[in-house]
């Protein structure tokens, strides 16, 4: 056994008696000194322990090839009607998707981008229109002429009025015009007007009636709208209650059409009935305003591409000096969503980042078509980069900043409102650099014992200079 007086031997604070030592005010004061110093440098050590510490490089961006891009919107047209409005893809890579419409919502608004209604559908369309053959055979004039003096009067006379917005210089319209002729025709002599009154099929020149046309918010030609009697009572937006027609443009095609629509309406009450709508009916609401809102997200591939919003038709003709893409960005992104609570935890790592996550948000852009006999389209490029954000044991998030620049440009084409998008080879990697806890002990270590020690040694030379003035004050030699 190991004796007491042994295990004494080997102590390195060896203890003096209370007795022999002496206190001084010079000590009494580099303690106290000493003891806020220790604490002031405790302080900021576990200040500087808690705060996380981080590094940027930049690398090489490692994504597959089979990796998509997702890129999430919510853009306001006050200008471009959900009617027409399509969403259009493309890359370098050949990519050309139109008119997406699986992950892509549209709502009516009005010019002060306020919403009128619930979500516009645009319903199934036939890949192709069909028209009649062109032919030397001569045809009457069938249609009845309308304009702003008698649309209403005439609206109201009958309890179906289907009307065909034209413009002379357009081709579609052209096409149609033959067939419309044709039917009106032949849907007067069955339902003569002024003996059975239940419907009527007119015209109205856009080039004329202009004012006529932009209160019923025609943007294409030929737009054929299906006005049911009592149309004029406003709903809660304020907006005209009629119909589109998509169908078929032939003569046999208009006329079942005429005539279906005529069906549930009895000689003598006159009065349109709503019949349930099925999934291949070729007639959809009207839009209810000239504006849209289109919001919703489409996946691209990595490469240098455009997200192309325009008017978009296979049947219609568009009047490039009277249409306008101003719009409003309420939100444009790249990338996953980020939840808010990964996000602070973002924000506590670097408070800057994310700061160009949306930076169009709350932008608007505003061109002014009716300045110029060109058309007006607004191209925004976009430069993305990949960031992530690796803390020591997982990757915190991932998130694509970009810059913007945009422009205003004038062509002969029709308008769009166009995206271009560049994502950079180079990723930004930003690492979380935090201090281990053995370091943060041997500093703390370091402070006490350091303090403690200068400490000491101060005091002991303060105590020797006051007791060698002392001596001589007192006249002793050394």
């Amino acid at each position: 056994m190991v004796s007491t007086s042994k295990i004494k031997s080997v102590d390195f604070y060896r203890k003096i008696p209370r007795d022999l030592t002496e206190a001084s005010l010079t000590g009494a004061g580099l303690s106290i000194i000493a003891a806020f110093s220790i604490i002031f440098l405790l302080g900021m050590e576990l200040n500087d322990y808690l705060t996380v510490t981080t590094s940027t490089s930049v690398v090489i961006d490692k994504s597959s090839d089979g990796d998509l891009l997702r890129i999430d919107f919510n853009i306001s047209f006050p200008a471009l009607s959900c009617e027409f409005a399509s969403v259009d893809v493309s890359d370098v890579l050949g990519t050309n998707r139109l008119n997406i419409t699986k992950t892509v919502r549209k709502y009516s608004i009005d010019s002060n981008l306020n919403p009128t209604g619930s979500e516009f559908r645009s319903g199934p369309t036939a890949n192709a229109i069909k028209h009649d053959e062109e032919s030397d055979e001569e045809y009457g004039e069938g249609s009845a002429v309308l304009n702003e003096n008698n649309f209403d009067r005439i609206s109201h006379q009958h309890a179906i009025l289907v009307v065909n917005f034209f413009a002379p210089w357009c081709y579609w319209s052209n096409r149609l015009k033959p067939s419309w002729e044709r039917a009106a025709k032949i849907i007067r002599e069955r339902y003569d007007p002024e003996m059975d009154g239940r419907i009527l099929m007119g015209k109205v020149d856009c080039t004329e009636e202009t004012e006529l046309c932009r209160r019923n918010h025609i943007q294409g030609y030929p737009s054929i709208r299906i006005f049911h009697k009592g149309s004029d009572v406003r709903g809660d937006h304020g907006h005209h209650d009629h119909e589109s027609y998509y169908g078929d443009r032939d003569t046999d095609s208009l006329v079942k059409a005429m005539e279906d629509l005529v069906a549930p309406i009895s000689l003598q009450s006159k009065r349109a009935l709503d019949r349930p709508s099925t999934e291949n009916d070729v007639k959809r609401p009207a839009p209810l305003a000239g504006g849209c809102r289109i919001e919703g997200f489409v996946r691209v591939k990595k490469v240098p591409g455009n997200l192309i919003i325009s008017a978009h038709s296979d049947s219609h003709s568009f009047d490039i000096t009277k249409m306008n893409m101003s719009h409003f960005v309420s939100h444009f992104s790249f990338g996953k969503k980020i939840s808010p609570r990964v996000m602070s935890d973002v924000k506590r790592v670097l408070p800057y980042l994310g700061a160009s996550h949306d930076c169009l948000s709350g932008l608007s852009y505003i061109s002014n078509p009716s300045d110029s006999n060109e058309n007006v389209t607004i191209e925004h490029y976009l430069q993305i980069v990949k960031t992530e954000v690796m803390t020591s044991s997982y990757k915190l998030v991932e998130q694509h900043e970009y810059t913007a620049h945009s422009s205003l440009v004038l062509s002969l084409d029709i308008p769009v409102a166009k995206f271009h998008f560049e994502l950079s080879p180079m990723q930004v990697l930003i690492t979380e650099d935090s201090k281990s806890f053995s370091h943060f002990i041997t500093n703390v270590c370091a402070i006490i014992g350091g303090i403690f020690t200068v400490a000491g040694i101060v005091e002991s030379l303060l105590h020797t200079t006051f007791r060698l003035m002392k001596k001589v004050e007192l006249g002793k030699n050394f």
